[in-house]
């Protein structure tokens, strides 16, 4: 299995990306995906997932209204649109691979089997 995040970089705050992850090694389009972030002196902060066929999406509330996750299961392509980013949004931010079909909302990594090696998101004027 592997997990390739692109599209990070430093934005200013109000500006917007779009993360991209590419997954291989595995049935994509049998599994829930999900990103999640890590910031300094900050603990990990799931912020979004996505249904297996792309029908049911959930949002942390720090970022619903400003982030929409999508996927593309032809590609095998997982994305994350990010808008009216904050400095509060500076992270690494990482998809992650659900064990299963649906999205779960959590606070631990334990939902997860498989991680990309995160990509760093930087929100300063």
């Amino acid at each position: 299995v592997q997990l390739v995040e692109s599209g990070g970089g430093l934005v200013q705050p109000g500006g917007s990306l779009r993360l991209s992850c590419a997954a291989s090694g595995f049935t994509f389009s049998s599994y829930a995906m999900s990103w999640v972030r890590q910031a300094p002196e900050k603990g990990f902060e799931w912020i979004s997932g996505i249904s297996s066929g792309g029908g049911s999406t959930d949002y942390a509330d720090s970022v619903k209204g400003r982030f929409a996750i999508s996927r593309d299961n032809a590609k095998n392509t997982l994305y994350l649109q990010m808008n009216s980013l904050k400095p509060e949004d500076t992270a690494v931010y990482y998809c992650a691979k659900y064990r299963g079909p649906y999205v779960l909302r959590t606070t631990t990594r334990g939902e997860f089997d498989f991680w990309g090696q995160g990509i760093q998101v930087t929100v300063s004027s």
